[in-house]
């Protein structure tokens, strides 16, 4: 069985297009960012290519529910990596988790789960993970050590940050 990352990483560099009048990166571009790179880590790293599963097959992931912190501003012209991991599977759905970061991963700058759920593009309708898509799923998915919502993974987040570096300012930016 071949052995998966399950960590994701990429790298990007913040355009003048996305950003608001005050060279930050605009709040909702830090999804299409991410969004993006997880697009080109799926391929790059697993050889997954979702449109050719629409196209091939008629079956894609929908977004039901996306929840982000912005927890620093990117700024324009900054490079910045952007993590993503599976942290759930259902037969009907994933939860994908993603963290931006500056440069050298000092500076945690957004945390975003995603919530995608499986759809059948001809009958437009939810549809369940095949048993080979689940089979993958279950090579690549990084649970949570414990079970918590959203809000108590920023908490957990901010509480290591701190505990790393005591004169960070987890909540500093936008």
């Amino acid at each position: 069985m071949e052995q998966y990352k399950k960590m994701l990483e990429s790298k990007m560099k913040v355009r003048f297009h996305d950003c608001d009048p005050f060279n930050h990166l605009n709040n909702s571009r830090y999804i299409d960012y991410i969004i993006t790179a997880r697009e080109d880590q799926l391929l790059d790293n697993y050889a997954l290519d979702i449109y050719k599963l629409a196209k091939e097959k008629g079956i894609g992931w929908v977004a039901a529910q996306t929840q982000i912190s912005y927890m620093a501003p990117a700024y324009l012209m900054e490079e910045v990596i952007v993590q993503t991991q599976l942290i759930a599977c259902s037969e009907k759905s994933l939860l994908l988790e993603a963290f931006m970061w500056n440069a050298d991963k000092t500076i945690l700058k957004a945390v975003m789960w995603a919530k995608l759920v499986h759809f059948n593009l001809v009958t437009q309708k939810s549809h369940r993970h095949s048993e080979e898509l689940m089979q993958f799923f279950k090579q690549i998915v990084s649970p949570l050590s414990l079970e918590m919502n959203f809000e108590e993974r920023l908490k957990s987040l901010k509480q290591s940050e701190l505990s790393m570096n005591p004169s960070a300012n987890p909540v500093a930016g936008k």
